[in-house]
């Protein structure tokens, strides 16, 4: 990660804002639900991501203890990840640039298929400071992008947005490679992005799980899988700025990403949520000679791999499908203040053959002070509880969102529920409306 700091002004209400970040996107993108169905992300092998780390490591070892710009480790590296994206069938291009007078390459990796007028990108830098190998920033980056494209190959996914990978050069010296390569975009071609996803330090040792707050659609995407494994995100703002989408950002690319944490020291709020020690430093070797392979979380690597795999399958693969019945509550239920016990607003389903769909719609309506307080959750007729809202959204009010639920192992007819709890004091709501789509 670039030392250079900007700040965001404000954080972004993904919800609230998400029309204005559709009209002005130059291609908008739509996250998976009733009406889009994506094929089954895979789990992505943390020995392989790993296995790329080691191979980052030797290179480093053997030239010099680093992979920076302008020395060899770091065209050691761009070789490295280049021949793993041929041998996999990927078109390769090698852009070169000159910074501190010296030679940058961007390495840039198409899959064929997918939209050419629709491009969805995802990145990370490749280079190290001259300090050290630069395994968590951002070998951890680089390798789980390496191994999620691998993985698109292995798949012989065929996406319905153009997929296209890329690995930046000097980002350490300013962001330097990421903007060379968005400078030279012809207008038109800036023009067919439907987004990009950035990746830069997602294994910290004394990890944070930080999610972009830019476009609303890739924001929500992450936060989906997150809730998926019951872990709670926050919103990144360490490294606003400070890395390769920016470059993106700035010239009305729609943007997001992951982030486990530098040089910030860690809360004990954030400890007691994700593990870790409070008071140290997400990185304690952040731009240093010890950030090496032993500087890696493997819980946090192997977790945001397969959401880099989540994200790509679901924004870039995702096809429509049509939509089935719905069936909807619009009695208002009272939902008590920091109370263990949680209300239902129940919707009685009949005359659906067979099971849910894998692309089960849920729309929400609740009206409530502090969103952050709720817990929500689709509870099956067979008393399967499928979670769909756990204490994000920070102090904005009311939940109006729409969920996708894999709910095919669920028979379709009988009573759902929709489960709401507060679960902390001084706000309050109700259950305005809900409405389940098979």
């Amino acid at each position: 990660m670039s030392l250079s700091v900007s700040r965001r002004l404000a954080a972004v209400t993904a919800f609230a804002v998400a029309g204005l970040f559709a009209s002005t996107a130059p291609v908008a993108l739509a996250a998976p639900s009733a009406a889009t169905a994506a094929p089954t992300p895979p789990d992505i092998p943390l020995a392989n991501v790993k296995a790329h780390l080691s191979q980052l490591s030797t290179i480093a070892a053997n030239n010099g203890g680093n992979r920076a710009h302008g020395r060899a480790g770091y065209k050691a590296s761009i070789d490295y990840v280049k021949a793993k994206l041929d041998a996999a069938g990927f078109t390769t291009t090698l852009q070169t640039f000159t910074s501190s007078g010296a030679t940058g390459y961007n390495l840039i990796a198409d899959w064929p298929g997918g939209d050419p007028n629709s491009v969805l990108m995802s990145g990370a830098h490749l280079d190290s400071v001259t300090s050290g190998a630069g395994i968590n920033d951002n070998g951890s980056g680089s390798a789980a992008v390496l191994e999620t494209a691998l993985a698109v190959s292995r798949a012989g996914l065929q996406p319905t947005k153009h997929l296209r990978f890329g690995w930046w050069g000097a980002e350490e010296l300013g962001l330097i490679g990421s903007k060379y390569y968005v400078n030279n975009l012809p207008t038109a071609e800036r023009a067919k992005f439907a987004g990009y996803l950035n990746f830069d330090m997602i294994g910290s040792p004394n990890p944070g799980y930080f999610v972009y707050d830019d476009d609303p659609t890739i924001e929500q995407t992450f936060k989906n899988y997150y809730a998926g494994l019951g872990v709670a995100t926050e919103i990144e703002t360490e490294g606003d700025g400070r890395s390769d989408h920016a470059s993106f950002k700035n010239v009305g690319i729609p943007v997001g990403g992951l982030f486990t944490g530098a040089s910030n020291s860690k809360t004990a709020a954030q400890a007691q949520k994700w593990g870790g020690t409070s008071g140290q430093a997400f990185d304690r070797c952040y731009h240093s000679s010890c950030d090496s392979l032993t500087n890696i979380n493997d819980t946090a690597l192997d977790r945001n791999a397969d959401a880099i795999a989540y994200a790509i399958w679901n924004l870039g693969a995702s096809t429509p499908v049509p939509p089935g019945p719905s069936f909807e509550n619009t009695a208002d239920v009272s939902i008590p203040d920091n109370s263990t016990t949680a209300v239902t607003s129940p919707i009685t389903v009949s005359g659906v053959a067979g099971n849910a769909p894998a692309t089960t719609k849920v729309d929400v309506n609740i009206v409530h002070t502090y969103r952050g307080d709720l817990v929500v959750d689709l509870v099956a007729p067979d008393g399967t509880v499928y979670n769909l809202h756990n204490r994000t959204g920070g102090s904005a009010d009311n939940l109006v969102q729409s969920y996708t639920v894999n709910a095919s192992s669920e028979v379709a007819n009988g009573s759902w529920k929709l489960r709401a709890r507060d679960a902390a004091a001084q706000d309050v709501g109700y259950i305005n409306s809900w409405k389940i789509t098979f």
